[in-house]
């Protein structure tokens, strides 16, 4: 048998028809840019995660940049977030001047945590940057508290987060805005880069919209600097194909997810925990397991792929030396890292495949 990580092919079959004909209609029309296509987009996605507004950008890192340039957070700033995610986190604040300051991760669930916030805030703290990581919504009604008391703004980053619920309320809903990936293997993804913004204020709205196109309202007015960061119409005829099936195929994750729990009992695999009235979307089914890298190659032996999300912690990249982290300066998160591993998740996964995944996984214990 052979099970690929991700098989963005059986999903496409059945949307073939419906986005092939959108995209044709838009290349007809040559309305390539913030057409009728990323303008609907807008209204549904923001319907869908409960927001007032959503504004379709490139990426999800320009999503997280943007957001941090239309709160005002830049220069001498300082933004509390997780070391433990992709390096767009980092990147993105480090982007508009500003410095993150990293807590540690609740070896649970992988997941901000959040009790270290307020011993690592200061004078030139200005925001808190919660990660949704592998479609689980941090703890936010304590996060919340806390911004709150201190005067800060809250920004998700809920790239890998789409309809991610957290006690009855949407990623993307919670902070003054949050931030959307669709890169091709998220739960909603383009074909190719596209990202997306929630936020229920109108000025952050108003602003991110004039971020995304070069500071303008109007075409060659620029009231202030920005990016060039559109959706372009192509990817926003995928999006509006597949987010009518978001809810489905997301229950479906969580199906296998379940799946996954039952027949891992008793193996010497821990997955990752569900936070009380939490709905996670499980963009990734993650187990931490010993002898990690020795099982990743067993199970690529036997025709099964899995990821490492993420091998090497933010504050020990290269790239980050700068900060002056060390190693040993956020311990769960570097125990995590030698730990967690990636499971084959997609909606079409049958579960015969999910019972060879695990069978293969005990037959490497045994």
């Amino acid at each position: 048998m052979n099970i690929p990580f991700v098989d963005l092919r059986k999903q496409y079959a059945p949307l073939k028809q419906e986005i092939l004909s959108g995209i044709e209609r838009v290349l007809d029309s040559m309305q390539l840019f913030l057409g009728e296509n990323v303008q609907q987009l807008e209204k549904d996605f923001a319907q869908y995660s409960g927001v007032a507004y959503g504004i379709g950008v490139s990426d999800g890192t320009t999503a997280l940049q943007i957001l941090l340039r239309a709160l005002d957070i830049g220069q001498g700033d300082e933004v509390i977030t997780v070391s433990h995610t992709f390096i767009a986190t980092a990147e993105a604040i480090l982007l508009v001047g500003a410095r993150p300051v990293f807590v540690d991760i609740d070896p649970n669930t992988c997941l901000m945590d959040v009790s270290q916030i307020e011993s690592r805030i200061t004078s030139r703290t200005k925001a808190i940057l919660p990660v949704h990581l592998y479609g689980q919504m941090v703890d936010m009604d304590p996060l919340l508290e806390i911004a709150k008391k201190h005067n800060l703004r809250v920004i998700e980053d809920a790239c890998q987060a789409h309809g991610a619920e957290y006690k009855g309320r949407k990623a993307g809903s919670m902070g003054d805005g949050g931030a959307f990936s669709f890169y091709f293997s998220k739960n909603l993804g383009a074909y190719g880069e596209g990202g997306f913004v929630t936020t229920n204020d109108a000025e952050i709205a108003s602003k991110v919209r004039m971020l995304r196109d070069h500071g303008s309202k109007t075409r060659y007015h620029h009231d202030i600097l920005g990016f060039n960061a559109r959706l372009d119409e192509i990817q926003a005829v995928v999006l509006r194909a597949k987010l009518p099936h978001l809810a489905e195929w997301n229950e479906k994750r969580r199906e296998h997810a379940r799946l996954y729990n039952e027949l891992l009992k008793g193996t010497s695999t821990i997955p990752m925990s569900e936070l009380p009235g939490a709905t996670p979307i499980y963009h990734l089914y993650v187990i931490r397991v010993p002898k990690r890298d020795e099982l990743q190659s067993f199970l690529k032996d036997n025709g099964i792929f899995t990821g490492i999300h993420y091998p090497i912690p933010i504050h020990l990249q290269k790239a980050m030396e700068f900060l002056g982290y060390k190693q040993g300066n956020l311990p769960v998160t570097e125990q995590m890292v030698t730990e967690i591993l990636s499971l084959p998740m997609y909606a079409e996964l049958s579960n015969d495949e999910i019972s060879y995944t695990v069978k293969k996984i005990n037959d490497f214990f045994s």
